[in-house]
């Protein structure tokens, strides 16, 4: 009893700061959907709605102190009912196996690939005879060949390869099947012919008028602004990257400069921070309108105003809508008379980002923007509470812009090194030369030349705003290319970033001194993410591919082929090597037939059709790998194109044979058996 007194009176002493668990709560019932490795039923579904509303009835009849606990765990049934209910909604057809033929649809985005190839997503689809209850609704095309004039609205048509969207390329590894059900892509290919209109862009503009007007504006941008830093001034405007080399996002991403290139919480807290501050300073200078309006708040109806019009122009994706709630949230605080930058404000945003889409949760952009935001607010606010920044006032900016920095490199550092594998070492050095330039020139540049567009005298700003593009990507050369400026970091247990986002939301948002209990879980999990395991084999679902871990790192069956699936291996082992220099360590390369001893096994990969020809007949002990279909004699276990289609791809781990299909489970999203 005495420690149900003592959990009473815990509870009690943090009223009126429980509000932002309610994310928390949203997001652990999400995240166990998305974990489970079987689809839950109407049973399960049912069980979790009664969860849920005894846990309301039990909240409403309890005390003060326990109705919270109460609450939340109806909160994680609710999150868990979301997560389901929106894999449900997206549903569609998507492909279940290879096809090569004609395919038309209407483009409906533009971008570029991992290859640097420019890449069109359809709708509206048409493939062969496919029949319509079975086209996918989307599907997403690389064009290798002549890469003709595209604009959204147009309705085109090539011959293309397609085939359905990849699994893992590791068991337990990142599920591609997964982030294209929810984006309702049903096939991924690729063209190495023209692509042809069949129809105009005004015949099958409707629905995607915005897109239009999106990809007009960049063309007009690059006009002005040729090179890549058109390319950039598109990207940072409409969203629009398919003018931007790949050498360029490498040396952003290596500099840790390529969160300027996506339109999220920064772009639009410059942009509506921006337009409120001069708005509140025109307003305020026009003494009629001051003495007689709340100048504040018309000011903050203006910077709404901006964002909704950045909101259509970026086309909407997950990142700026989820920028655009917390804009909204911060800005109809002070519509409200409330504080506009807090941790109530901060949930308030996740909440609604988790509810309109909960698969966000799982993505490196939510991760990292959320744990962001709530740690600069966090410190912000301590500083607040404790008085003043060291130093004349004067310094104050330059300490903000040197604390921000800090706090969000350092929030976001174990997000993304878990999701990318890297770490950029002068991160904070390349951002502190290249955000204010950001503020100060370039999002001030870019409003003028908005507001000068429709006169055409948007010329003069978009070369300033050409300027500061120029310097942000001189830092991000310069910084690219120094001794160490990117390090490789291996990937964590599965538990690690759950673990570490609990200790440090603990740490933030718990009330008093248990709040520094939260040091030990994380301190915890980042002494784990050093002991994680790599499997000791690896072997790509196509079979084209094996991997096995040498005293030298990952070394690889093959020079050239499955180069995805080589880089993300080897990005998972923390290792920058290429896949020609992790070829050159398989201890025993021979032509067509690389072979390794695993323990008591053989690893035995046939790397072409001569070498599968040629291998008639295999030993006990044997694991033959091969891309092309085998009838051999012997005892041996083989994994040739027909089993890998149903296991995915392997690994082998402790001594254990784990598979794709094993560990992904019997979801929504994983293959059907082709009917």
């Amino acid at each position: 009893m005495r420690v149900l007194a003592q959990a009473e009176a815990a509870l009690l002493t943090q009223r009126g700061y429980l509000f932002p668990w309610a994310p928390v709560c949203l997001a652990v019932g999400i995240g166990g959907y998305f974990g489970l490795r079987f689809e839950p039923g109407a049973v399960f579904y049912g069980g979790m709605i009664a969860l849920a509303l005894a846990c309301v009835f039990v909240g409403w009849r309890l005390n003060a102190a326990w109705a919270p606990l109460a609450a939340g765990t109806a909160l994680v049934a609710v999150g868990f009912l979301l997560a389901g209910a929106r894999a449900h909604v997206v549903a569609g057809p998507v492909l279940q196996w290879r096809y090569y033929g004609p395919v038309e649809g209407r483009v409906v985005a533009l971008d570029r690939s991992a290859s640097d190839a420019l890449r069109i997503t359809l709708d509206q689809v048409r493939i062969g005879d496919v029949p319509v209850d079975r086209r996918p609704q989307r599907i997403r095309l690389s064009l290798h060949g002549d890469p003709a004039h595209l604009e959204p609205g147009q309705r085109v048509m090539t011959t293309a390869h397609l085939s359905p969207p990849q699994g893992p390329v590791e068991p337990a590894g990142f599920d591609f099947r997964r982030h294209a059900w929810f984006q309702k892509l049903g096939a991924v290919g690729y063209t190495r012919v023209p692509v042809l209109a069949v129809a105009p862009a005004e015949m099958g503009v409707e629905g995607v008028q915005v897109a239009a007007w999106r990809m007009t504006i960049s063309d007009h941008v690059r006009a002005v602004l040729p090179g890549e830093v058109g390319g950039f001034a598109a990207a940072v405007t409409t969203g629009d990257r398919s003018g931007m080399a790949q050498a360029a996002l490498d040396q952003l991403r290596a500099s840790n400069l390529a969160h300027l290139l996506a339109i999220s919480g920064l772009h639009m807290g410059l942009l509506t921070g921006f337009v409120f501050v001069t708005c509140r300073i025109g307003f305020t200078a026009l003494p009629a309108l001051a003495l007689r309006l709340p100048v504040r708040k018309l000011a903050a109806v203006c910077a709404l105003f901006a964002a909704t019009i950045y909101l259509f122009l970026s086309g909407g994706n997950v990142a700026t809508e989820r920028a655009f709630v917390m804009v909204c949230v911060m800005f109809g605080a002070v519509l409200l008379d409330r504080r506009a930058i807090s941790l109530r404000a901060v949930a308030v945003a996740a909440l609604i980002v988790l509810i309109l889409r909960p698969e966000t949760l799982l993505s490196p952009g939510f991760q990292m923007s959320f744990a962001a935001t709530t740690a600069l607010v966090a410190v912000f606010g301590a500083l607040r509470d404790y008085g003043s920044l060291p130093g004349p006032r004067w310094l104050g900016p330059l300490w903000a812009l040197l604390i921000s920095s800090g706090v969000a490199g350092l929030a976001t550092a174990p997000i993304g090194a878990a999701h990318f594998n890297t770490m950029s070492h002068y991160g904070l050095l390349a951002n502190l030369l290249s955000v204010p330039v950001m503020g100060i020139i370039v999002v001030p540049a870019a409003v003028v030349a908005a507001l000068l567009a429709p006169f055409g005298f948007d010329g003069l700003p978009l070369q300033i705003m050409g300027l500061g593009l120029q310097w942000i990507l001189t830092v991000a050369r310069w910084i690219s290319g120094l001794d160490g400026a990117q390090g490789y970091v291996v990937s964590p247990p599965d538990f690690t970033l759950p673990v570490l986002a609990a200790a440090l939301l603990w740490l933030i948002l718990w009330q008093g001194r248990a709040r520094w209990l939260g040091v030990i879980p994380a301190c915890f999990a980042m002494a784990m993410w050093g002991q994680g395991h790599r499997p000791e084999a690896l072997i790509a679902e196509s079979g084209g591919l094996v991997g096995v871990m040498t005293e030298w790192g990952r070394a690889l069956s093959k020079e050239k082929g499955s180069g995805f699936v080589a880089s993300v291996w080897l990005e998972n082992d923390g290792d920058s090597a290429d896949q020609t220099m992790a070829a050159r360590r398989w201890p025993d390369a021979s032509p067509g037939i690389q072979r390794y001893l695993l323990g008591d096994k053989e690893l035995v990969h046939l790397t072409g059709k001569r070498a599968a020809t040629a291998f008639a007949e295999c030993k006990q002990g044997q694991i033959v790998i091969s891309p092309v279909a085998l009838n051999l004699s012997g005892d041996c276990g083989v994994y040739d194109p027909g089993r890998l289609q149903t296991t995915g791809s392997l690994a082998f781990s402790k001594g254990r044979l784990l598979t794709s299909a094993e560990m992904s489970g019997n979801r929504l999203w994983s293959p059907k058996p082709r009917q």
